[in-house]
């Protein structure tokens, strides 16, 4: 049996603590508790969904420097990280569980996990190609996570900041734009370097 190394065991958490996190979330907005309780939930959510915003970091520090890379791994934390984003958009751009007065637009939504999806089936789609499995992050990638991440903490601590910060959510509305236009960009820079992998793979097969 193969031993769980530290970086997959982090991956996992982050996994798991998805369930919590959502199960706050769909109680911010509920009348029957009172407002206190409902602010409780909120901050409670926003601090789960720091620490697996951390985690990600964390498991990704083992796994490079300390060399932990594993199959299981390299699997978890790509999907770990969807999963993540998928649950806190849906759930920010929801009747049920948005931050009162700061919701995430469908149209943002629609974009950052349309992305991922497309992502997906290219994957599906370069492996049918060249029978091979090649996971090449771009830099633009990284960066659209990274503010995906601080979207959605400034929109849970958005009551909080815009009483605080002047045009906070003038600032916040363009944050969310921004993302999804990086989102956007992102997708076609990674559409660009699966089709040059794919015709490389052929060309390659072509001359043996």
């Amino acid at each position: 049996m193969t031993r769980l190394t530290w970086a997959t065991r982090i991956t996992l958490l982050r996994v798991l603590l998805i369930i919590p996190f959502v199960m706050l979330m769909l109680n911010i907005n509920k009348e029957q508790y009172p407002q206190g309780e409902r602010d409780f939930f909120r901050y409670l959510a926003t601090v789960i969904f720091v620490v697996m915003a951390l985690s990600d970091a964390v498991d990704g520090y083992l796994a490079r420097h300390k060399k932990q890379v594993t199959k299981l791994g390299a699997f978890l934390d790509p999907m770990a990280d969807k999963l993540l984003m998928m649950s806190a958009l849906l759930l920010l751009a929801s009747k049920t569980a948005m931050v009162p007065g700061f919701r995430v637009p469908v149209e943002v939504v629609v974009i950052i996990i349309g992305k991922d999806m497309f992502l997906l089936i290219g994957f599906f789609v370069t492996f049918m190609f060249t029978q091979q499995v090649k996971v090449q992050p771009v830099y633009i990638g990284k960066i659209a996570t990274a503010l995906q991440l601080i979207m959605v903490g400034f929109v849970l601590l958005a009551p909080e900041f815009s009483k605080a910060i002047p045009y906070y959510k003038l600032g916040l509305e363009v944050l969310w734009w921004s993302v999804a236009g990086m989102a956007i960009v992102a997708t076609a820079i990674y559409i660009r370097t699966g089709s040059g992998y794919i015709e490389e793979v052929e060309k390659d097969n072509g001359a043996k």
